[in-house]
């Protein structure tokens, strides 16, 4: 069975790559590409696909929020995250939200159409990764590391100011205002028990929560 496949990346060369790729397998019959969060959600609620494959890194929202929006529109549709962030980032945030699994950007061909055929079949993708992360997750309140117990906004917010963005920056992308960002900044610092960006990002680095030197062109 062929699938109508929605495929949600800001990168049009990763698009292309994955269209031909589906369609030369025999794994898609039609791939239907969105740049953006805004497109995503338009194409969700205007075509009849089988499975979507969407990106975190959008230009205009986050995927984890794309995710949550995109289940409301059409709640039968299973999302598979597809990114460069690793697992342990972002998989049980993710599945927590809604996505029927998460598959990373470094995934081999065989691997990804064996992802996007299981979650077409109304099945859930679990790498070894994620089984991974999910077991690390199924701890007690008290055992959990400190950005474990941040919101997907804090979180978010967390990893963008140790990568280096300020405030307006991430007002910006989160289409927040500068106030509300700086709100989740003071929560993420209580909740972490830290004082500053320094100590913000030196934790981040030391649990390796971002690629702090991605690879050109992704």
């Amino acid at each position: 069975m062929t699938l109508r496949i929605l495929l949600v990346d800001d990168h049009a060369v990763v698009r292309q790559g994955v269209r031909q790729l589906l369609i030369d397998r025999g794994v898609a019959s039609e791939v239907i590409e969105a740049q953006s969060g805004a497109e995503a959600l338009a194409a969700i609620a205007k075509h009849a696909c089988d499975v979507a494959l969407l990106d975190i890194s959008l230009p205009d929202m986050n995927g984890i929020e794309v995710l949550k929006r995109a289940k409301k529109k059409a709640p039968r549709v299973p999302v598979l995250m597809f990114s460069m962030y690793r697992e342990d980032q972002y998989a049980v945030r993710a599945l927590k939200a809604g996505a029927a699994g998460y598959l990373s950007k470094t995934v081999d061909a065989a691997q990804m159409i064996v992802a996007i055929q299981q979650v077409a079949s109304g099945r859930k993708y679990v790498s070894p990764a994620m089984a991974e992360a999910l077991a690390d997750y199924v701890l007690v309140d008290g055992e959990q590391l400190p950005h474990e117990k941040l919101s997907d906004r804090e979180y978010q917010t967390l990893c963008m100011l140790a990568s280096g963005k300020r405030l307006t920056d991430i007002a910006r992308t989160l289409s927040l205002s500068v106030k509300t960002v700086s709100v989740y900044r003071t929560r993420l610092l209580e909740k972490m028990k830290l004082t500053n960006n320094a100590e913000l990002t030196f934790y981040v680095m030391s649990n390796r929560l971002v690629d702090l030197s991605p690879a050109p062109g992704l």
